[in-house]
């Protein structure tokens, strides 16, 4: 018999906690049970493994990290937006290191559950809608994104390894490289012909 109180969303967001305190990947259904006062088996009625429950994990990020960027670069547009953007992609990275690597890591994800799932799908539009201000459309829309997420998620899992020693700030150089990505949005290369 489950739990009383016990459902999916409350062994997702045990997950979620655990992952953010030792890693994503070193979470496991005993340590969640352990952190919920449950035995192991009884996770097993609310989710089907540790495979769903990281897929789980991954969309409830997905969704957390989206409504962030979607509320701060509301109503902004160019460089505001961009900026706004960035931070907020940052920002979330940095507050839940586990969940975030839930978001970049490949997972078999429920077909019920990522057809039901907002997050990633609002990403996608987000992302689109502010590459659209820039006056891009395809195919230079799909490598703008690229560029974006190369360079966020680069800096920032540099970033979380320690992998910034010099005595100059990352903070001074995350301006630097926004301020770089704009100037380059603003005057995107055309397209090489037979390009596809």
């Amino acid at each position: 018999m489950a739990r009383v109180g016990l459902t999916a969303e409350r062994v997702t967001i045990a997950g979620a906690e655990l992952a953010d305190e030792v890693g994503f990947e070193q979470v496991s259904m005993s340590q969640v049970a352990r952190r919920l006062g449950v035995k192991d088996a009884s996770l097993y009625t609310h989710v089907r493994g540790l495979e769903d429950l990281r897929g789980r994990i991954a969309l409830l990020a997905a969704d957390e990290k989206t409504i962030r960027i979607a509320e701060a670069s509301a109503g902004r547009a160019g460089r505001d937006a961009l900026i706004a953007f960035a931070d907020a992609w940052r920002t979330y990275a940095r507050e839940h290191p586990g969940r975030y690597t839930a978001t970049q890591t490949p997972i078999q994800i429920d077909p019920g559950l990522a057809a039901e799932a907002r997050g990633p799908r609002r990403a996608v539009e987000l992302t689109y809608g502010m590459l659209r201000g820039y006056g891009l459309a395809e195919p230079d829309l799909t490598d703008a994104v690229r560029l974006l997420r190369s360079t966020f998620h680069g800096f920032v899992a540099l970033e979380a390894a320690g992998g910034f020693a010099h005595t100059r700030s990352p903070q001074k150089s995350w301006v630097r490289a926004l301020d770089a990505l704009h100037t380059l949005l603003e005057h995107w290369p055309p397209s090489r012909e037979g390009d596809s």
